[in-house]
């Protein structure tokens, strides 16, 4: 049996485990920049807002006092979702991240009366050791648990843990009532096509011919098909898995055509890259640089460039990225435009252990590769011992225009020993 573990209301409830004055109250967490909502607790749904609302249409009632709307606080959300998984690493011989607030766990060789108290337990336990609430769905497959978990959630009779068995009255009286568009994988434009042929309930889906729904189809809608009547067909993801390529890119505070500012952004998000594709033990063969204007300001002028320069060699060293990324920046930036975004993505990606070296190298290459090798292990141990951009090269300057808006973020709070004067001063 697979569970799916999806915390509920996940930014707004990491944001209430330390301010317990928001327990209960209209509460609302903001997009970078402090731009649109994208989280909202269950009291700010009621009053009709709904996700994406832009910011600036609710700061009436922020004055009022009505809700409360917070900026994003990402290293509190991804130290949350880190305690979430310890506690399911407790309890399950196997977990799978799907997002930061949704985790598939193995249930294997568990009874269904063992399993329904030991979903509970979790339950519990995820709660008490967190402060994070949660909902719990288990099931033979994964298409199956994503629907027991939406169960868990929108029944009140389950109190948040639903366990299905393909066969059950249960299982099916659940799928005849829900929506194709509520199944995992199932978007708009196939549930206009499966309207078509009479499918329009995951019980319609499950009964339909495999073999049909793969040759209209596809065979992903075929396994999700099977899935649904208890055949698991979606094995669970390798999350070691090196990743083809790392992109990092972020929204700027506002508008701005500095370029020694932009050249900065770049520089920051190139490092995070490096950072990222030595933690996968990778090396990289090329570097894409882009920016973007504001698409909807129509009253500015459109320009939104993108250039990929492969690097001298497959490298991991910060060095070299950054380097080639402000040579590709140098190229495609053209001043009298007012950017809005830019990012870094590093391409064409290989396993450091398995390159291909070439027929020129000699023994000083291989020591310099060696050294550099050397180096960047030593700036992300520090990094990762002494906290983010305690070594990183540039000097960034902190009221940059590039710099993310965050006006409403609440204390930072984390379990890293090195934040912990400002958890106490907060």
């Amino acid at each position: 049996m697979i569970g799916l573990i999806d915390c509920n209301t996940f930014y707004v409830s990491c944001e209430r485990v330390f301010q317990p004055r928001l327990r209960g109250l209209p509460v609302g967490v903001m997009s970078n920049n402090d731009g649109c909502v994208i989280a909202l607790s269950t009291e700010l749904k009621a009053l009709g807002i709904t996700m994406g609302t832009p910011a600036f249409e609710l700061q009436h009632l922020v004055r009022q006092g009505r809700i409360h709307l917070l900026s994003s606080n990402y290293e509190l959300y991804g130290d949350m979702s880190a305690r979430v998984l310890a506690v399911l690493e407790e309890y399950a011989p196997a977990v799978e991240p799907y997002s930061i607030d949704e985790m598939f766990v193995r249930f294997d060789g568990f009874k269904h009366d063992a399993l329904l108290a030991h979903s509970r337990q979790l339950h519990h336990k995820v709660r008490q050791y967190t402060g994070i609430p949660i909902c719990v769905g288990v099931a033979p497959t994964r298409t199956l648990a994503k629907l027991a978990n939406r169960a868990a959630k929108k029944i009140p009779a389950y109190q948040g843990v639903c366990v299905l068995h393909p066969d059950s009255l249960e299982t099916r009286g659940l799928l005849q009532r829900i929506e194709l568009g509520d199944v995992w994988g199932v978007g708009r434009r196939l549930v206009e096509r499966l309207a078509i042929m009479g499918i329009k309930s995951a019980w319609d889906l499950a009964q339909a011919n495999p073999k049909d729904i793969r040759r209209r189809f596809s065979v992903t809608l075929e396994r999700t098909a099977l899935e649904l009547r208890g055949v698991p067909c979606i094995e669970m993801n390798d999350f070691d898995e090196a990743r083809k390529r790392i992109m990092t890119s972020r929204s700027f505070g506002k508008l701005t055509d500095d370029i020694k500012e932009i050249r900065e952004a770049i520089r920051q998000y190139g490092q995070r890259s490096a950072e990222k594709l030595r933690r996968q033990n990778g090396l990289a063969k090329a570097v894409l640089v882009f920016l973007k204007t504001n698409p909807h300001r129509q009253d500015l002028l459109q320009y939104s460039p993108s250039l990929a320069l492969e690097l001298p060699r497959p490298t991991a060293d910060s060095r070299e990225i950054l380097h080639t990324a402000g040579q590709a920046l140098e190229r495609i930036y053209r001043k009298g435009y007012l950017y809005q975004k830019g990012g870094v993505m590093l391409i064409d990606l290989v396993d450091a252990d398995r390159q291909q070296l070439s027929l020129l190298d000699t023994p000083q290459s291989d020591a310099e590769r060696q050294r550099s090798a050397k180096l960047m292990s030593a700036m992300d141990a520090l990094n990762q011992r002494m906290g983010r951009d305690t070594v990183k090269l540039g000097m960034p300057s902190p009221g940059a225009a590039w710099h993310l808006r965050c006006a409403h973020r609440s204390a930072r709070w984390t379990t890293r020993w090195d934040e912990l004067p400002t958890l106490y001063a907060g």
